[in-house]
């Protein structure tokens, strides 16, 4: 096989840096090359709310190379403030604008892989030109979002939007001193989760000083000039200093869409298990591209870190020459609300029964430790499972740190078909001080015998 020379990646966060370094070190005697239309790379934006927040002092900390670094340590050049404005798939050129200077570039590749991630999603009743709205995608977001609160007062903030990054900002902005508000269409919070999760996350938001605004079908926006006041809800005016739209992503497909490359049901970029694009000669991997859900077996969008690291993986390493495939994910998702933490794998039973699966259910709350120890708290569990084999399909948990390791014991569960009845059969740890008697997944696991 005659190996590439010239291996560009479009994208310098989460995947495409993963892919870069791995098509370098797959195929050292190629020339790779990274574009970033932004000013940073390799970024760590899963961290930015703990900035907003004040955890970590500050954004410089989430960047983790620069691209002189990167090409010191990974021999990948970098040039950052540049995008791909078009490529010519039969003459396999791109032409690159200079942002700095405007003007435009010609490069030549014999592999191409896009690295175009997401996009946080736009309102369409919302004029996106004002100065106090913002939505929370990049360190420039991030940025921007810290300038202003520190340089206007900001006193309140409205999110819209109570999903993983509206409740994780709901938390940042309290713990920066503000007041919040949070308002959501669907009647509570993290419509995305199992009935009992949503309950519980209100009840969270309730304690901890959160305004929840739920079933909102309509919210007026009261501007003067550039700056948005208030919005009315309900009959009622709600200040807003500072407005945040969380409303979720969607791939950036503008390039692919432009070169004429398909497109899958989801709406993200057709890939093959190699990550090839209906264009032999271009991958793509991460944000951009849709992916084979384990569980069901159908292309699914997911728009995770995790998910784009590995794909990034393979996209490099098969773009230099390799044979890596990409095998069907297992969604495993976390975040941390105040003193809650919160994990799900797998599919939720409105998931399930969508899917056509015959699926019941199982849920539990158990003391998270021996209810003696001074930190024992409760601990909410629930398992979907097939009914028909009693194979897991997902799981949900509610309570401490510990959830995340359910969440990835119940995915290698998944991972391998284990019985759901199986679970009540295994000898879990004990000892006071970290881990309960009875183990939460052994009560679970015996509720269907």
């Amino acid at each position: 096989m005659i190996k590439p020379k010239n291996i560009i990646i479009i994208g310098g966060n989460a995947s495409g840096p993963s892919a870069a370094a791995k098509a370098k070190r797959t195929n050292p005697e190629a020339e790779v090359i990274m574009f970033e239309e932004g000013e940073f790379i390799s970024t760590g934006t899963c961290e930015m709310p703990y900035v907003v927040s004040g955890d970590i002092c500050c954004y410089k900390n989430l960047v983790l190379f620069t691209p002189e670094r990167f090409f010191e340590e990974k021999g990948v050049k970098v040039y950052i403030r540049h995008r791909v404005e078009e490529i010519d798939r039969f003459e396999r050129t791109l032409t690159v604008r200079n942002i700095e200077d405007n003007k435009l570039l010609k490069f030549s590749y014999d592999k191409l892989i896009l690295a175009t991630g997401s996009t946080a999603r736009k309102l369409a009743w919302l004029p996106n030109d004002l100065e106090n709205v913002f939505r929370f995608k990049t360190i420039r977001d991030l940025i921007s979002i810290r300038t202003f609160i520190k340089e206007k007062g900001v006193k309140s903030a409205v999110i819209i939007g109570a999903g993983y990054i509206g409740l994780e900002m709901a938390e940042a902005f309290c713990k920066a001193g503000l007041s919040v508000t949070l308002v959501e269409k669907d009647s509570f919070p993290f419509p995305s989760s199992e009935v009992e999760i949503q309950h519980l996350m209100l009840e969270i938001l309730k304690d901890n000083g959160v305004y929840f605004f739920g079933g909102i079908s309509e919210m007026k926006p009261l501007t003067e000039g550039r700056c948005l006041k208030a919005f009315r809800i309900e009959g009622r005016e709600v200040d807003a200093d500072l407005v945040l739209v969380s409303a979720g992503f969607i791939p950036n497909t503008s390039l692919a869409l432009k070169s004429k490359l398909e497109l899958g049901r989801t709406g993200a970029i057709k890939v093959d298990n190699k990550l090839r694009t209906s264009d032999q000669h271009i991958y793509a991997a991460g944000d951009n591209i849709e992916v084979t859900e384990k569980v069901t077996g159908r292309p699914v969008y997911l728009p995770l870190a995790t998910i784009a690291h590995a794909a990034g993986h393979i996209a490099g390493e098969n773009a230099a020459g390799g044979n890596k495939f990409m095998k069907a994910v297992i969604k495993n998702t976390a975040v941390k609300v105040f003193d809650r933490s919160y994990a799900s794998v797998g599919l939720t039973i409105q998931e399930a029964l969508k899917g056509g699966f015959k699926a019941g259910a199982v849920h539990e709350v158990v003391p998270n430790l021996v209810k003696v120890m001074p930190q024992s708290e409760k601990v909410f569990g629930k398992i979907v499972y097939d009914m028909n084999s009693y194979k897991i399909l997902g799981a949900s948990f509610l309570g401490g740190r510990e959830v995340t390791g359910y969440a990835d014991l119940i995915s290698s569960f998944i991972h391998t078909g284990t019985d759901l009845r199986t679970l009540g059969e295994l000898y879990y740890n004990y000892t006071p001080p970290l881990s309960p008697f009875i183990n939460l997944l052994s009560v679970l696991g015996r509720k269907v015998r």
